[in-house]
């Protein structure tokens, strides 16, 4: 389905990745969407693992944190970081869609900064219902779309409804 970019804008990008993390550390962020203890939740487009320690530690060891790209280099960073910290709450996926999650297993998936490089996203937006519970929640960022695209994008799928915009993503609900 997609194809992954190619090593070197992979690398500057995870590179701008750290600058803006020291700025707006991504625990700042998750604390938007309510993730609690025990959650099972999938980076959907982890990239380089920005989200991977906070999550693994909002989760604790009761939850679970799925962490999803198309690049191998992504996954060899989260491994990296996953050996490192020791995070034994964390199962890594080289995929360009399909999760092989099973349904209605996941608290919360994060759609972050990915959308836009989608090339059937319909495709994963219906895979990313699948795997969430019922009133499972899609946590939604892209910086590269308009507020009003965003709501289309992810409700005209008639998948999922918006239940509220907050200061950084925007929480929506399966259907």
């Amino acid at each position: 389905m997609d194809k992954p970019m190619s090593n070197f804008p992979f690398q500057f990008m995870s590179c701008g990745y750290k600058f803006r993390d020291l700025r707006l550390p991504r625990k700042n962020i998750l604390e938007e969407v309510g993730i609690k203890a025990g959650f099972h939740v999938l980076d959907y487009g982890c990239g380089p693992g920005s989200y991977i320690i906070p999550l693994a530690e909002l989760v604790g060891e009761s939850g679970k944190v799925y962490a999803l790209d198309i690049h191998p280099l992504a996954i060899q960073k989260v491994q990296d970081i996953t050996s490192k910290k020791q995070l034994a709450n964390v199962e890594i996926i080289l995929s360009d869609c399909q999760t092989g999650l099973p349904d209605n297993s996941l608290d919360v998936v994060l759609l972050y900064d990915i959308f836009h490089h989608l090339s059937d996203p319909d495709v994963v937006l219906k895979e990313l219902h699948r795997v969430l519970k019922p009133n499972g929640i899609l946590s939604f960022s892209d910086h590269h779309m308009k507020e009003k695209e965003i709501v289309a994008a992810v409700t005209n799928s008639r998948l999922f409804r918006l239940e509220r915009k907050g200061q950084r993503t925007y929480t929506f609900l399966k259907k």
